[in-house]
C-alpha cells in the first residue's frame, strides 16, 4: 500500500521510525516532511501535502503527525477530500477506518510510545471501511457540505 506521511519536529523521530517500518512490511512510503530535525517548524505545510498526495492517489492513506496531533488532524482536515481521524488508541483507530472511512491518521508522538504509536498506525492500515449503508450516508452529506462551500 501507499502510504503518505509527514510530521514536524515533534513528530519528526516517530515519523523516521514508522517509515522505516512501513518500508520493512513492504509499504510504499511517501515522506512529506519534515525532512529534518527543526524546532522552529511549521506543521500545516507538512500536513497539507501528505493530504493533498492522498486525496490525489485513491486507495492510498496518510498518517501525519506532532505532539499533540490536534493541529496536524486540523491542517489534514483542511485538504477537500480528507477525512483525518485523531487516533489515541487502536479502537480509534480502526474506528476511524471502520466507521468514517478516515484516509488520514493523525498522532500525537508525546501522547505515546514508540511501540504504542507502531500498533494505532497498523490497526488503522489493516481496518477497511465496514461499507454499512449508514456511515456512507453520513460520509456523503459530509462530502456534499464540504462541496458546497
Amino acid at each position: 500500500m501507499r502510504i503518505h506521511i509527514a510530521a514536524d519536529h515533534a513528530g519528526y523521530e516517530l515519523k523516521v521510525h514508522l517509515v522505516e517500518h512501513l518500508r520493512a512490511a513492504g509499504h510504499d512510503v511517501v515522506d512529506h516532511g519534515a525532512h529534518e530535525y527543526d524546532a522552529q517548524d511549521d506543521y500545516p505545510s507538512f500536513c497539507f501535502s501528505a493530504g493533498e498526495a492522498v486525496v490525489a492517489e485513491p486507495g492510498t492513506l496518510g498518517i501525519v503527525i506532532g505532539g499533540s496531533g490536534n493541529g496536524e488532524q486540523i491542517a489534514a482536515n483542511k485538504v477537500a477530500g480528507v477525512r483525518a481521524a485523531l487516533a489515541w488508541s487502536t479502537e480509534t483507530a480502526r474506528l476511524g477506518r471502520a466507521h468514517n472511512d478516515a484516509n488520514v491518521v493523525a498522532l500525537g508522538a508525546r501522547q505515546h510510545s514508540v511501540d504504542e504509536s507502531t500498533e494505532i498506525v497498523e490497526a488503522f492500515l489493516a481496518e477497511p471501511f465496514s461499507g454499512d449503508a449508514r456511515h456512507q450516508r453520513r460520509i456523503d452529506q459530509l462530502a456534499a457540505y464540504e462541496a458546497a462551500r
